[in-house]
């Protein structure tokens, strides 16, 4: 029996009273990065399939666009869209200054920031907040040097409390060595802290079982490592990122920590992650601003690159020319 329902504000016909799924397949609508409100209620994705349609339904269907043109290729985290897919961070930079400027030049929206108590014996003046440009860049507080559970919840929920973001990039430390996660510790704290109203973002390894647990404790992006933190030696772990994105699609991937020159993060990228996040590689660097230009062209390149499709590899040569015409 055929209903009608407004849609966005024009009545539309249904062959039938249907899912909010069905309704979307009905009128060829995409299921990804899209919100669905039913009668002025939001209809959370896990309720698409059960929630029937009814005669004289209201429905919203919304996605996100920027001002001008579009963006084809959107960067989303929770529902938040990023124009750039760099993140960077916010120390071992020779100035707040030098600092400043590497953001500018990286074009990256997204820096992260270190939770740290206040030096009572340090001179006051200005912060290291007030060289970031906030009304372009959202600050991601870390959890950088906490080696368990009760030490990141506390970091994360002291940095909302400041002011700085409900987001987190969550860091649990496992050895000072190698600064490897401790991962039954990480996927425990990522609970605590969903329930908590975090946005968690988890520093983890390549291993799969582990991404796909962090992702049913609520994580909202998987950030395995390419090398340790700071050692500036690349991609190590080609193969395991490949599998991570091959299997891992329900949230972004991020490659964080390992990158050392601009090569790396095309790599990370051509190898499909969704964005990169690095700090070492370009605080570190001779002249940071000018490092931090080329990790922004460097990562628009490789995903660029990964859409376009690489050849197929193959051992001997194939000519390009055509043999048609040969003198």
């Amino acid at each position: 029996m055929k209903i009608e329902i407004r849609l966005n504000g024009e009545t539309h016909e249904l062959p039938a009273s249907l899912s909010i799924a069905q309704v979307l397949e009905h009128f060829d609508l995409p299921k990804d990065r899209v919100a669905v409100e039913r009668n002025r209620s939001i209809v959370p994705k896990p309720q698409w399939d059960s929630v029937a349609v009814e005669k004289g339904d209201e429905l919203e269907i919304v996605h996100f666009v920027g001002g001008g043109s579009g963006n084809e290729d959107p960067f989303i985290i929770a529902g938040r869209d990023f124009r750039s897919r760099l993140i960077v961070g916010t120390g071992k930079y020779p100035s707040n200054e030098v600092m400043a400027e590497a953001h500018r030049r990286s074009g990256a929206d997204m820096v992260t920031v270190a939770v740290r108590r206040i030096d009572l014996k340090a001179a006051k003046g200005q912060s290291l907040i007030d060289f970031i440009d906030r009304e372009k860049i959202m600050i991601l507080p870390n959890t950088a040097a906490c080696y368990n559970v009760d030490d990141a919840v506390r970091t994360a929920r002291l940095g909302r409390e400041a002011g700085l973001s409900n987001w987190v990039k969550l860091e649990v430390i496992g050895d000072e060595r190698t600064l490897f996660p401790d991962t039954a510790a990480l996927i425990e704290a990522t609970k605590i802290l969903v329930k908590d109203g975090f946005i968690v973002l988890p520093y983890t390894n390549d291993d799969l079982i582990v991404a796909r647990r962090l992702i049913d404790a609520g994580a909202s992006a998987i950030m395995p490592l390419g090398a340790p933190i700071g050692s500036g030696m690349g991609i190590q772990n080609l193969a395991g990122i490949r599998i991570l994105r091959e299997m891992i699609t329900e949230v972004p991937l991020i490659v964080d920590a390992g990158v050392g020159t601009a090569s790396d993060a095309t790599i990370a990228m051509e190898l499909g992650a969704d964005g990169v996040l690095m700090n070492t590689a370009i605080a570190g660097a001779k002249d940071p601003g000018a490092m931090a230009e080329a990790m922004n062209y460097a990562v628009r390149a490789g995903r660029i690159a990964f859409k376009a499709g690489r050849i197929q590899r193959k051992l001997y040569a194939t000519a390009s020319s055509p043999f048609e015409g040969k003198i």
